[in-house]
């Protein structure tokens, strides 16, 4: 997977090199997430992200444009409360999204939609620690290694290539089913050792912060400004 990330990366350089439509950035960041089906609230896990992109234009005046990525970024579940339990543990993902977005030329902000894939490299690492009384199986703790998930994204022009981007994304389909949880919620329950018992789907839900370089914006602005001396 390591030299599926790297091909993937550098095919994406390669080919914004050789177009002036396409443009490289690199990209680097922060990510909270949570994952839907815990049992817990609250974005509380906090992770990396960092990865490479190709941006096309696909009308001349640049107002729309398609990105690609290659990503590696962190997601996962956190709470350092035994109510209803503890849990720390990180799943490593590489993430291939791919966007359409809408460019404000003169405000200089970009929204986005798109789907990214997700392919996780590392099971889950960390530690579960729960009460007696309310007990989330820990027997199996593997996640199914394909995250397909939809997204929107944000971004405004800080200062010429070097843009502030915001994005948020969710789980299409579970990344881990059937997870088992049971709960005693009286003494009766506890002597009979009948607890309340149920099954959730897990879904990743993630919000990350980064900062982007996109290579090559510069001499965009000169190629318009020479086309529209031309024109007079």
């Amino acid at each position: 997977m390591k030299k599926a990330f790297l091909l993937t990366a550098l095919l994406l350089m390669v080919t914004a090199a050789q177009s002036q439509r396409i443009h490289a950035y690199v990209a680097a960041g922060a990510t909270v997430s949570q994952v839907e089906g815990d049992e817990l609230k609250g974005f509380k896990k906090w992770g990396g992200t960092a990865g490479v992109g190709a941006m096309v234009r696909l009308t001349e005046n640049g107002k729309w444009k398609m990105s690609v990525e290659a990503d590696f970024a962190q997601r996962g579940f956190r709470n350092n409360t035994r109510n209803p339990y503890d849990i720390n543990l990180t799943l490593n993902y590489i993430d291939i999204p791919i966007t359409f977005h809408f460019h404000d030329n003169k405000g200089g902000l970009e929204v986005g939609a798109g789907l990214l894939y997700g392919r996780l490299v590392r099971q889950p690492h960390g530690e579960l620690d729960h009460p007696s009384t309310f007990i989330p199986d820990s027997t199996d703790m593997s996640f199914l290694k394909n995250d397909f998930a939809a997204l929107l994204d944000l971004r405004f022009t800080v200062w010429r290539g070097l843009q502030l981007n915001l994005r948020f994304q969710y789980s299409i389909i579970p990344i881990k089913k059937d997870w088992k949880f049971s709960e005693y919620e009286n003494e009766s329950q506890i002597q009979n050792d009948n607890p309340n018992v149920w099954y959730n789907n897990c879904r990743n839900i993630s919000i990350s912060a980064r900062l982007i370089y996109e290579f090559g914006t510069g001499d965009d602005n000169g190629i318009v400004g020479k086309r529209s001396k031309k024109r007079r």
